[in-house]
């Protein structure tokens, strides 16, 4: 093969690799108000799991044990736009105000329709 031919199958292989990253890395649009649910529910329990998580909150409010109730909203890109507190046997309020600010910095790995909001109940046992 010519070194011309060799160089435009290498740029034409390399493209379509990247392509292929890109099109992964897409999030999915969900349509659907039990899907956007179930992907909620399951994204912010693998977040209290998570190490940062779990690390932060032994840090700041090991002490901390009880059950929250709590709306979150999702708006079109994935970003947490409002958390409420629905109920609590929890009275520590630097921890509610803490769990507020966690939760509403997350960004979910999916997006919504153009104007399409949900407010999802999610109910977490701190124990």
């Amino acid at each position: 093969m010519m070194m011309g031919t060799k160089k435009l199958l290498y740029g034409l292989a390399l493209l379509l690799l990247f392509s292929v990253q890109a099109n992964a890395q897409k999030k999915q649009t969900l349509t659907d108000e039990e899907q956007v649910q179930e992907a909620v529910t399951k994204e912010i329990d693998e977040l209290f799991t998570s190490k940062d998580f779990l690390k932060a909150r032994a840090k700041k409010f090991a002490d901390v044990k009880g059950t929250m109730v709590f709306d979150v909203g999702v708006v079109q890109n994935g970003k947490v736009s409002t958390f409420f507190k629905v109920d609590s046997d929890i009275r520590n309020i630097d921890f509610i105000n803490w769990m507020s600010d966690y939760i509403l910095k997350h960004k979910f790995f999916f997006k919504l329709q153009k104007q399409q909001r949900y407010k999802i109940r999610y109910t977490a046992t701190f124990e």
